[in-house]
């Protein structure tokens, strides 16, 4: 499904590079041998899983060559997001994906301007493989018919570049819906360990290349969470969001002012560098923390690493709104956020997903 794709696990490459240099979760269980781990993998697979071998041998190599602990709960996890996600198809089909695009091509010339005669006109040209983009938008069955039609339409037609800003839309892939945003920063500090054919955001339409980055999404980060719900709110919302959702609430609670626990610590609208709500709230705390405004915005930008947690700004808005509290108070929260995409046709949120992810890793455990 479409991930919210804003906040969210794109962080900078500093913070990638921290997750990189992060060791694996520490997780119960002895490890396992590779005879041991696939058949353990097979096993937990639901029935009428297609090459249930193939299947196992990707989730194997995304955990081994990683160097992340595979028992059976991260194998759970794993098998639960990508029921999820994709149900064990490669490449699902989407019911209605041209109906889909074609509403979203609309959505975006009337954003940018464009009169609809001329976009659908240039729909109408011939593509390169003889048919016209509109003929090939309207037979796309998948996710990837649909890049490969955006691929050709922004490398031939001028306009497509202005509608889709020279990029395309097509940002989630492959059985686990990886970002490609993600896959290209995570592997700028990790490398990839597979050769690749093409482009990186190619491969993570593959099953291997989705299972590898999906795996480390999950894995590749500790942010020492009780529950595993918190890293199926976090697939969704980003890495840290749920710890950082806590945190909101915490800074809420101890300033009195009202705080939507986002997980997004900081203000990206308009790509301006202004404060959000949840940096001003903590300016209004700023002499009861001891921190001025460029030590505040200084934690804050480690949002998105493990860091964070060890800040003075962190350790002293819990300490504080606990004395408000008189109680302690939760470390992880799952994120407010309503999920919006074009294949998203009904209200769904990131604490859906969760409780959604959730119930299918309870559901592996007990098989």
């Amino acid at each position: 499904m479409a991930h919210r794709k804003l906040l969210l696990v794109f962080g900078c490459l500093a913070f990638l590079a921290a997750c990189a240099s992060q060791p694996p979760p520490a997780v119960e269980g002895p490890a396992l041998d590779p005879g041991q781990a696939r058949a353990l993998i097979e096993e937990l697979l639901p029935r009428g899983v297609a090459d249930r071998s193939g299947w196992a041998t990707d989730i194997y190599a995304g955990f081994s060559t990683q160097g992340l602990v595979l028992n059976r709960k991260t194998v759970c996890a794993v098998i639960a997001v990508t029921a999820q996600e994709s149900d064990f198809h490669t490449d699902p089909v989407v019911p209605g994906l041209g109906a889909i695009a074609r509403k979203e091509i609309d959505s975006r010339a009337q954003r940018a301007d464009i009169p609809l005669l001329i976009v659908h006109a240039a729909l109408n040209l011939r593509s390169p493989d003889g048919r016209t983009y509109s003929e090939r938008v309207d037979a796309a069955r998948t996710e990837r018919d649909l890049s490969n039609i955006y691929e050709d339409f922004i490398g031939s037609i001028p306009l497509a570049r202005t509608l889709f800003a020279d990029r395309n839309p097509i940002r989630t892939r492959g059985p686990m819906q990886v970002n490609v945003e993600f896959a290209n920063q995570y592997a700028a500090v990790r490398s990839y360990p597979y050769r690749v054919k093409g482009s990186l955001a190619e491969e993570v339409f593959t099953r291997r290349g989705s299972l590898y980055f999906g795996i480390a999404h999950l894995f590749a980060y500790e942010p020492h969470y009780e529950a595993y719900i918190f890293r199926f709110a976090d697939f969704n919302a980003g890495q840290y969001a749920s710890r950082n959702a806590a945190f909101q609430a915490a800074a809420g609670r101890a300033s009195g002012l009202p705080l939507t626990p986002d997980g997004a610590l900081l203000s990206d609208e308009g790509g301006t560098n202004s404060p959000g709500e949840t940096e001003l709230a903590l300016r209004s705390l700023s002499g009861r923390l001891t921190l001025n405004q460029k030590e505040i915005h200084h934690a804050l930008e480690q949002g998105k690493s493990q860091a964070f947690a060890q800040t003075d700004l962190y350790q002293r808005v819990f300490a504080l709104a606990q004395r408000t509290a008189r109680r302690p108070l939760p470390r992880a929260l799952i994120p407010t956020i309503s999920l919006h995409g074009p294949k998203i046709s009904r209200a769904l949120t990131t604490s859906w997903y969760a409780h959604r992810v959730n119930g299918r890793f309870e559901q592996c455990e007990r098989r």
